[in-house]
């Protein structure tokens, strides 16, 4: 899609009647500033403007969190029950695994359907509550729910990298945004319609490929207008949003009918945003800027400053990027009106990696994106696991991120991204090791009583108790009991997704500091894509536990703590300027930026 250009003042009515125009200046500039240095200076860094832009843009991170766990739902195993012809059992959700003998000719709720005769149960809703009972996906089936759910993610990672090459280039911020949306709506109403498997694991492939460009270029669009004073915290609260997409969630599928339903519901947000919302948004100045759009770059910086209350920005004002020297800044006073000039700066990922002040940044961050999507993906799943109700669960897995975002967002500006990012990730990989050393194995995996003969081996069962059994009395008799085990178990795994979910969060703001403007969307497009491969194998290390229950948490420990270590070799961007070239870039770490 075409970016609409500033000057119409029709495509943007949130923020319409410019102040101050940029004609008629004196020849000669009295300052050159960066568009930093101008939000600072003229603008404001954090004004109502900006306030009204951030949250308009950052309500497309709802939509995302609701394309990317709307499977929870679709794709989950509902509960069954006993035919009513057969006899009066009550639901349940017992045991899917494979038979292994002649079919059972009687139903109970402890029976495994797989070893029933299919006429003696029915699944609770109708077979079409979920593509689980809809296409048979169960005794031996069961991978190919997790293979759509991979399906997703590996379209995420096709797509990051395809919209942040978009998003840096041609369409800019606000028309990808625009085109991520209208697909992702149009891929969520197609999922509702299909009638194969097959075509199912296709098009949530698309989905994801196209749900990934939403997050990705409206989290760049929405923190690219605030000053650096605020950059870093505003910045953190857009996952407030993609946490508020996941609550809603239940809502949708409380009253959804059936997983075509759920899908169609939650598709309609996302074409209500793309045809009522974006076109109310500005373009990023900074995309306007290394485009070499000044007129419309500085149009966009004057708007927000009437609305910010602020004077016109002065008319002997010039906007220049770092890599300019200073004979050939672009001066307003120099442009026609009717001209849109500028010298073009651009970049790949290519230069980023021959780049030394980017290159070591780059490739931690990669490292660190993929480790922070393994132990954030698979301490949630653990979680989910859990048994709790579903709807309930979601919920409370989505709200229990916001304190997290409340208190890495209130002292990021206190201690800096790099100590908040190490804090972070080795707190998490703490408690899941201290998780794994606290598990205590039951059995319930695997069926066997190894893991308490190791820990108890002198224990002998009395009369007809299980040696399980002899266990958790003898440990009862302590007046311990057995479930502090479990609520120590809940607790290391809460406070590992706290520390995660403000990994999450700081991880955003701080790559969108480490690299200038010019492939900024780009990078995070890679890191993305990085991230994107942590959340595919973080499933089949949760599946490691069924032969080790303390694995997943020793795995995400290690994990995590590893993460930490490696961000000490990131610099600090704390008050620090974001450029807009890795020629700026590039300056300001070998101490020599020109004024």
């Amino acid at each position: 899609m075409k970016s609409d250009t500033v000057s119409d003042s029709a495509s943007a009515p949130l923020l319409s009647d410019l102040g101050g125009s940029c004609t008629d200046v004196e020849a000669n500039a009295s300052e050159k500033l960066s568009i930093d240095d101008m939000l600072s200076k003229y603008v404001g860094d954090f004004g109502r403007a900006q306030l009204v832009h951030f949250v308009i843009v950052s309500l497309a991170w709802s939509l995302e969190g609701l394309h990317t766990f709307a499977t929870i739902f679709a794709d989950r195993v509902p509960e069954w029950q006993c035919r009513p012809s057969v006899n009066l059992w009550s639901p349940s959700n017992s045991t899917l695994g494979a038979s292994a003998g002649p079919l059972n000719m009687e139903c109970s709720p402890s029976s495994s359907i797989c070893s029933m005769d299919p006429s003696l149960w029915e699944w609770v809703g109708g077979k079409g509550v979920s593509i689980v009972s809809e296409w048979g996906l169960f005794c031996g089936d069961e991978y190919k729910v997790g293979l759509a759910q991979s399906a997703f993610f590996v379209g995420a990672f096709v797509g990051a990298g395809i919209f942040g090459h978009f998003s840096d280039s041609f369409a800019g911020r606000k028309g990808t945004l625009f085109l991520a949306c209208v697909c992702t709506a149009l891929s969520g109403l197609a999922t509702a319609s299909v009638h194969s498997y097959w075509v199912y694991v296709g098009i949530r492939w698309l989905t994801g490929a196209t749900c990934s460009g939403i997050g990705l270029s409206s989290f760049v669009l929405a923190t690219e207008p605030i000053g650096p004073s605020k950059r870093g915290q505003v910045g953190m609260s857009a996952f407030y949003f993609f946490s508020f997409g996941i609550m809603t969630l239940p809502v949708f599928a409380y009253f959804s009918t059936s997983w075509r339903h759920l899908y169609f519901v939650t598709s309609i947000p996302a074409l209500l945003y793309c045809t009522l919302v974006v076109p109310t948004i500005w373009e990023s100045p900074r995309w306007f800027l290394v485009q070499g759009r000044i007129k419309d770059a500085m149009e966009v910086l004057g708007a927000f400053a009437k609305r910010n209350g602020r004077n016109p920005i002065p008319e002997g004002a010039v906007l220049e990027i770092e890599n300019e020297e200073a004979s050939k800044s672009v001066a307003l006073e120099s442009i026609d009106v009717s001209e849109d000039y500028s010298p073009k700066a651009s970049g790949t990922l290519l230069m980023v990696l021959r780049n030394p002040a980017t290159r070591s940044r780059m490739l931690i961050m990669v490292v660190i994106w993929f480790l922070t999507a393994v132990v954030y993906y698979g301490i949630t799943l653990n979680v989910v696991n859990l048994g709790t109700n579903l709807y309930i669960g979601v919920f409370l897995n989505a709200i229990i991120e916001w304190p997290a975002f409340v208190i890495t967002a209130a002292v990021l500006d206190r201690f800096g991204r790099r100590s908040m990012l190490v804090s972070a990730m080795v707190l998490s990989g703490l408690c899941c090791l201290a998780g794994s050393v606290l598990y205590i194995e039951d059995g319930a995996n695997t069926g066997s009583s190894d893991g308490l003969r190791d820990l108890f081996p002198n224990l002998t069962p009395v009369g007809s108790q299980s040696y399980r059994e002899s266990v958790i009395l003898w440990y009862s008799s302590l007046g311990a009991g057995i479930g502090v085990y479990k609520v120590l178990r809940i607790i290391c795994s809460t406070v590992g997704i706290f520390g995660m979910a403000g990994t999450y969060n700081l991880i955003y703001i701080y790559a969108s500091e480490l690299f200038p403007t010019v492939v900024r969307n780009a990078a995070l497009g890679l890191l993305t894509q990085a991230s994107g491969i942590g959340s595919i194998i973080a499933p089949v290390v949760v599946v490691s536990g069924r032969f080790n229950s303390a694995l997943p948490f020793a795995t995400f420990g290690i994990m995590a703590i590893l993460g930490g270590v490696l961000s000490l070799g990131l610099p600090e961007t704390l008050h620090k300027p974001m450029f807009e070239t890795l020629e700026g870039l590039e300056r300001s770490e070998k101490g020599v930026m020109t004024n």
